[in-house]
């Protein structure tokens, strides 16, 4: 049966601001330049999530970005590959990232951000809530599902490990903390649900579907008391993908959720709604993901 940790969170709590972030793997964020101008516009989001940006830090397209209104940027990259960048219109507080499996592959950047300041012109952040955001980039695996033929699979099952083992063990410390808001956001690259496949038994043994990854994967957000806020919205009886392989036809409908949003046991009561922009994927030179846009009510004091 699944399980997700946002069905039993409760009633919605009244308040009056709604937070909207969107998450995208771009596959080259100076190549999709366009694109992202036009989910900027269609989505309006507070805070934007990229991942698989392959560009160094100091070529990143900043201006582009200040100019549609994120005046506050983290990235983290590298030439060609990986890479994972924020960008919020919120003021961000703080930036830090962690190396998973010990490699400095830019796959990981947490924020903190001022959602206080979304209706209030307080400058002390004491007095409000702090958003954190855990952008992730979880390595693909490559072709062949066998950690002992295929180094690149046993890297990605540890680096799903490792996410479970750190965030089990941080989300129990922040318990008894400020109990501030959390997501985890980003290309996951496992397809957890049968439905998240175009055909769950011919998927079994292919990776983003296997036993090995999906065991990890519901470990990770089961232990990190984690909602799958895309599956609350769409239940896990609908078809839901999020990314359709450039090799394959679009139209043939031959898609994977790889794209996920999870939120903690704070924030899961506020989801309001859940939008997954399937017709970026028809766009003009499009990656082979669409973004996912995730909107909360946030419950913030007048300041």
């Amino acid at each position: 049966m699944y399980k997700n940790a946002c069905y039993d969170a409760g009633l919605m709590p009244n308040a009056t601001k709604y937070i909207r972030v969107v998450t995208w793997n771009v596959n080259s964020v100076r190549l999709r330049i366009n694109a992202l101008a036009r989910i900027v516009e269609l989505l309006k989001p507070d805070i934007l999530c990229l991942q698989e940006t392959k560009v160094e830090d100091k070529l990143f397209p900043y201006k582009e970005f200040n100019a549609w209104g994120f005046d506050h940027i983290a990235v983290r990259g590298e030439k060609s590959y990986n890479g994972v960048a924020t960008l919020s219109r919120l003021p961000i507080i703080e930036s830090s990232h962690i190396n998973f499996c010990g490699k400095k592959d830019c796959r990981h950047l947490a924020v903190n951000i001022d959602i206080h300041s979304k209706n209030s012109t307080s400058k002390n952040h004491s007095d409000g809530k702090i958003l954190t955001v855990h952008n992730l980039y979880v390595p693909a695996g490559g072709y062949v599902a066998d950690p002992i033929l295929n180094e690149k699979f046993q890297h990605k099952l540890n680096f799903v490990e490792e996410i479970a083992n750190h965030f089990a063990n941080t989300n129990a410390q922040q318990k008894n903390a400020a109990n501030n808001p959390c997501l985890l956001l980003g290309d996951l690259n496992i397809a957890p649900l049968p439905n998240d496949v175009w055909a769950h038994e011919k998927m079994l043994r292919v990776v983003s579907h296997t036993e090995e990854e999906v065991s990890r994967f519901n470990h990770a957000q089961e232990s990190g008391g984690w909602c799958d806020v895309m599956r609350v919205i769409y239940p896990p009886s609908d078809k839901l993908y999020s990314w359709w392989s450039y090799r394959q036809p679009y139209a043939k409908g031959y898609g994977r959720r790889l794209d996920h949003i999870w939120a903690d046991a704070t924030l899961a009561p506020l989801l309001k709604s859940v939008e997954v922009l399937k017709e970026t994927r028809q766009w003009e030179r499009p990656s082979d993901h669409v973004p996912v846009c995730a909107e909360f009510i946030l419950p913030l004091s007048s300041g």
